[in-house]
């Protein structure tokens, strides 16, 4: 780990910076402003859609995650692994393929259409509903897959000698596996969907489907309505704080004892059960797979007939997403402690639009908060990947130091020797992987850019909503794939390197 005094400095930077717009947001908001119907319409269809979103993702992944649990066939690591990829791909992005397939000219309703039917619209509740699946059905599919390949063997075996029915192996193994999982899977994705932006911005909309990340936005951008925005941004807060430590009270400990370690060898699926799981496999990929090469084919004979502010924004984009890369490994480095993970939680507590707000309530006093602009972005961004870099990092350094930390000492080495010599080129792996994660996760980011962004300062998600807004969608397909490509080419850039000099 790194020098304590370091160590002590990085906390306080990261608590005083989120803390600090948090208060400027409260004392804005203590200015006398009262919520009227719109406000609390915001609020409770944020609160309905979060709470949906969360209930099917985690609804449909137990049937996906009991098949890929209990299957084996070729090309199954390959689903797997390609469950993580709408982690990373931009929000944005992942809309508009929607789109192509579920919008008003898309390959659903051409196929409603030749059946007689009439379109249906992917704007509004449907539409918020229809992204978040898309985003968070793998996230709770990947969280239940490690409780159903953690049960112990000697399980299954206790359930083939007692030559117990079906529904008694749900009772005794499945069940308590999802009463550990479920709750921690429902909330960590309803606290996700609280402060969804992107989502909202794009396929929300209207008094009926606006969500309070949304408000904050148009209070902000368009009313320019401080007291309004501040408000709803610590309603925000205060939700997701309360969601995140409501899961505490319903979780519960697996009270079956542990096993020895063996290989899984699972009770085998009867030929009923095999049809059953092989129709929720091909369901999830293809619901998955679709969107992205529908955006894949539309995109390729747009890519170079896109005009240069595109080409200007991508450079712009890949240096906020270096620096916020960088900055963010520097603040990790500094917080590889439990004290240190639990401060960066902060970065996805607080809606990246709260923070903004409140820098730009405190810039102000000072200086014109436009001028400013990127090195907010920057820094919001870094502090947004906190969290998925230290949860990446930290096992990893606390390895080193149950390994190596006595004979350092033995050998007297100074702290950043230790750091320097010891920790660091053992990191290489997990670093590599999480720089990459927070390359991409930057470079798809249109949080705070939505509040500041205008012509001069325009990332390429910003860029590729204004395209969609001004119906220019040829060549948005455009730039959603050079976004694709330029999001999904930093994290292998950057995981490869990790791998090489492993």
């Amino acid at each position: 780990m790194a020098p304590r005094a370091f160590q002590i400095t990085i906390n306080i930077l990261i608590i005083a910076f989120v803390a600090l717009p948090l208060l400027a947001v409260w004392l804005e908001a203590e200015k006398g402003f009262r919520f009227g119907y719109a406000e609390w319409a915001a609020i409770k269809f944020t609160l309905l859609q979060a709470f949906l979103s969360a209930f099917l993702s985690v609804a449909f992944a137990i049937p996906l995650a009991r098949a890929l649990a209990r299957t084996s066939f070729p090309g199954r690591q390959l689903i797997v692994l390609f469950l993580g990829a709408p982690f990373i791909l931009p929000v944005i992005v992942a809309v508009l393929g929607l789109i192509l397939v579920f919008g008003q000219n898309g390959l659903l309703n051409l196929f409603l259409n030749f059946l007689g039917f009439e379109n249906i619209s992917i704007y509004g509740l449907q539409g918020v509903l229809l992204a978040h699946v898309y985003f968070n059905l793998p996230l709770a599919t990947r969280m239940l897959l490690v409780g159903w390949t953690s049960v112990p063997q000697e399980r299954f075996r206790l359930v083939q000698s007692l030559d117990l029915s079906r529904f008694d192996r749900f009772w005794l193994i499945e069940l308590p596996v999802m009463q550990r999982y479920l709750p921690s899977a429902f909330a960590v994705i309803f606290v996700i969907c609280l402060s969804s932006f992107a989502v909202a911005l794009t396929l929300g909309g209207g008094p009926r489907a606006t969500t309070i990340e949304l408000a904050i936005y148009q209070a902000f951008r368009f009313d320019f309505d401080l007291s309004k925005a501040s408000l709803l941004g610590l309603i925000q807060l205060f939700l997701s704080l309360s969601s995140a430590v409501l899961v505490l009270f319903f979780f519960t400990n697996d009270k079956m004892g542990m096993g020895f370690d063996r290989p899984k060898d699972q009770i085998r699926p009867t030929i009923p059960e095999k049809i059953n799981d092989f129709f929720f496999i091909c369901l999830a990929v293809i619901f998955l797979a679709l969107p992205l090469l529908m955006l894949l084919f539309k995109g390729f004979t747009e890519l170079s007939n896109l005009p240069a502010p595109v080409w200007r924004a991508a450079i712009l984009s890949l240096s906020i997403s270096f620096i916020a890369t960088l900055l963010c490994l520097i603040l990790a480095f500094g917080m590889l402690t439990k004290i240190g993970e639990i401060i960066g939680i902060l970065g996805i507590a607080v809606s990246p639009l709260v923070l903004g707000t409140g820098l730009f309530l405190i810039l102000q006093y000072f200086t014109n908060p436009l001028d400013y602009t990127l090195y907010v972005i920057v820094l919001v961004n870094a502090i947004m990947s906190l969290p998925f870099v230290l949860r990446i990092l930290r096992p990893e350094v606390d390895l080193i130091k149950k390994n190596y930390e006595k004979l350092a000492t033995a050998l007297g080495l100074t702290p950043w020797q230790w750091f320097f010599w010891v920790v660091l080129p053992r990191l290489n792996k997990p670093l590599g992987f999480a720089a990459g994660l927070a390359a991409a996760l930057s470079m798809g980011d249109l949080g705070v850019i939505a509040l500041f962004g205008n012509a001069e300062y325009s990332t390429l998600p910003y860029k590729m909503y204004q395209l969609m807004g001004s119906y220019r969608m040829d060549e948005a397909f455009g730039c959603a794939l050079l976004l694709i490509v330029l999001s999904f080419g930093l994290f292998w850039v950057f995981d490869r390197f990790g791998k090489l000099y492993a």
